[in-house]
C-alpha cells in the first residue's frame, strides 16, 4: 500500500458577508475575464483551500443591510488572488451578456460599470492540503481555471504531474503557471459539449498513466465529469478517495447549480 505523503483536511472558517466595488476587468480571451474587487471590508478576507467556494452577490443598487445584500442574485466562485483590500476573480463567459443570453453572473462580470458594487459571502469552509503529493493530476473546464491556478501555486519547483485544461480551441486556451515537472495540456473540444473532451481525455489514462507514490488529483467541470473522474482515480489508479476531489462545477441547464462543498 502507497504511504501516504499529504491529508486534505476539512476547516471551518467564519461566515462573512462583505461589500465591495469592481475596480478592474482584463480580458483573458474572448469568453474568460478576471475581475478585481476592492474595499475595506475585504479586510481579513483568507481562503484556505485552493478549492474554496465563496458566493458573490450582484445587487442592482446600494442595499444598506447584510439581508438585503443577501436577497441580491449570487452565484459561487472559488476566490483567485486576494490582498489587504482586493479580491481576483475569473468568469468563463458563455452566451452572449449584450443580447440577454448569458447568466446574470456572466452578464455582471462581463459588463457591469466600474464603481459598481458586488457582495462577497464566505468562504464558510475549506479543504486545506497538507503535506507534499508525489505527484499531482490536475483536471478541469475553464469554470475550474481558478483552482487549477491556485493548486499550481502551491506546488514547490520539483513537483511532477500533469494538468488537463479543457477548452474550446486554440483562441481560448488558459495558460497555467506550473513548475517544469508538471505538464500542462491544452484539450480542445470545439463543437462538442463542455466536458466530453476532458472525459475522452482521462478515459485514456490506464494503470500504467498512474505516477509513482501518494498522488493528489483534483477534476471539475460540468457535472457529467464525475463519472469518468472516479473511474479513472478509485478504479484505475486506486486512489484514497479521502485525498481526490471530484466535482461537477455546474450542471447544463441549470443556471443556479453549485459544486457540494
Amino acid at each position: 500500500m502507497t504511504s501516504t505523503t499529504f491529508t486534505l483536511e476539512p476547516t471551518g472558517l467564519e461566515l462573512r458577508f462583505r461589500r465591495a466595488t469592481l475596480v478592474a476587468r482584463e480580458w483573458l480571451t474572448r469568453s474568460y475575464v478576471r475581475v478585481r474587487l476592492q474595499g475595506p471590508e475585504l479586510a481579513g478576507f483568507t481562503s484556505l483551500g485552493a478549492d474554496d467556494h465563496i458566493r458573490i452577490f450582484f445587487p442592482d443598487g446600494d442595499p444598506q443591510t447584510v439581508e438585503e445584500l443577501r436577497a441580491a442574485p449570487s452565484r459561487e466562485y472559488t476566490p483567485l488572488a486576494w490582498g489587504e483590500d482586493w479580491l481576483d476573480l475569473e468568469f468563463a463567459i458563455h452566451g452572449d451578456p449584450t443580447a440577454g443570453t448569458a447568466g446574470v453572473a456572466a452578464a455582471w462580470a462581463a459588463t457591469a460599470p466600474l464603481g459598481g458594487l458586488a457582495g462577497v459571502g464566505g468562504p464558510r469552509g475549506s479543504k486545506v492540503l497538507t503535506g507534499r503529493p508525489d505527484a499531482w493530476l490536475l483536471a478541469g473546464d475553464e469554470t475550474a481555471v481558478p483552482a487549477m491556478r491556485r493548486f499550481a501555486r502551491a506546488m514547490d519547483p520539483a513537483a511532477v504531474g500533469r494538468i488537463l485544461v479543457e477548452v474550446t480551441d486554440a483562441a481560448h486556451e488558459l495558460a497555467i503557471d506550473a513548475p517544469a515537472g508538471v505538464v500542462v495540456e491544452q484539450v480542445h473540444r470545439g463543437d462538442a459539449a463542455a466536458g466530453s473532451a476532458l472525459a475522452t481525455r482521462l478515459d485514456a489514462l490506464d494503470a500504467q498513466d498512474r505516477p509513482d507514490g501518494s498522488v493528489f488529483a483534483f477534476v471539475a467541470a460540468e457535472q457529467s465529469i464525475v463519472k469518468p473522474g472516479r473511474a479513472l482515480l478509485l478504479d484505475r489508479w486506486s486512489l484514497d478517495a479521502d485525498q481526490i476531489i471530484v466535482k461537477g462545477y455546474w450542471k447544463r441547464g441549470e443556471t443556479e447549480y453549485h459544486a457540494p462543498h
